[in-house]
């Protein structure tokens, strides 16, 4: 276990989203939370490796594990930690896969980012809103800390093995999968989102790496993150107003 500062921030942070997922009420809220690119950011600098086409098609791959994760439990009644775990298999052997292709040269990051936002525009129009339940663990915060704090420290340990799709791997997602079992189509119409939302911020560091770093040009693009996100609430506020 040869854990860096970044890898220990991860845990932390990660551990604290899911710990939110799993005390919020509203699946909305819930899922909102998956939204918010930390696990990314401190990922990509515990990785340690620039930008490149694998973190874009994380995304996807993302959405996939989302929904795989749906379709077995709401369609297929798979218990849900099986479902689960087959889910974040199928992201690991497609992720590790695509790793090894290493696709780092600039036309196929911009095709693979425009072809994400495209296929996240389509998904976004395309998947109704539907009212779920409300759900909160009933555990107290002091065992469900740890249990969780748990699952992402073994989470962390297969980093290298998925090089650029480590940034984007469900980390948060697993937990959420499980807490958020009663409202999984909400997760899966947020996570939609991120295909639109994640490109430009990852097209950012992807040009500014070369110039300032990795670390300041994940920094620089969180206002870029954050002036999409804006249009993302916006709608998502006129989508419960109406």
């Amino acid at each position: 276990m040869d854990w860096t500062l970044a890898d220990m921030a991860l845990i932390v942070a990660v551990t604290a989203m899911g710990v939110a997922v799993a005390y919020l009420k509203n699946p909305e809220h819930k899922a909102t939370v998956l939204m918010l690119p930390v696990p990314f950011t401190l990922a990509t600098l515990a990785v340690g490796r620039p930008i490149d086409a694998t973190n874009v098609l994380a995304i996807p791959a993302l959405f996939g594990y989302t929904f795989c994760v749906w379709l077995l439990r709401e369609r297929l009644r798979v218990p849900i930690l099986a479902a689960i775990a087959t889910a974040a298999a199928a992201y690991c052997l497609f992720g590790a896969a695509v790793a090894r292709w290493r696709p780092t040269d600039d036309a196929t990051f911009w095709t693979a980012a425009a072809a994400t936002m495209l296929a996240g525009t389509g998904l976004v129009r395309r998947l109704p809103h539907r009212e779920e339940p409300h759900h909160r663990t009933p555990l107290p915060v002091w065992i469900k800390t740890p249990a969780i704090a748990a699952v992402v420290s073994g989470l962390v340990e297969i980093k290298h093995l998925l090089g650029g799709f480590t940034t984007m791997f469900p980390m948060v997602g697993v937990v959420a999968s499980y807490e958020a079992r009663h409202s999984l189509w909400t997760i899966v119409r947020r996570i939609a989102w991120l295909l639109i939302l994640m490109p430009p911020m990852m097209g950012t560091i992807r040009l500014l790496q070369p110039h300032v770093g990795t670390p300041a040009a994940v920094l620089l693009a969180w206002p870029v993150y954050l002036a999409v996100f804006a249009v993302f609430l916006k709608r998502s506020a006129a989508e419960s107003a109406g």
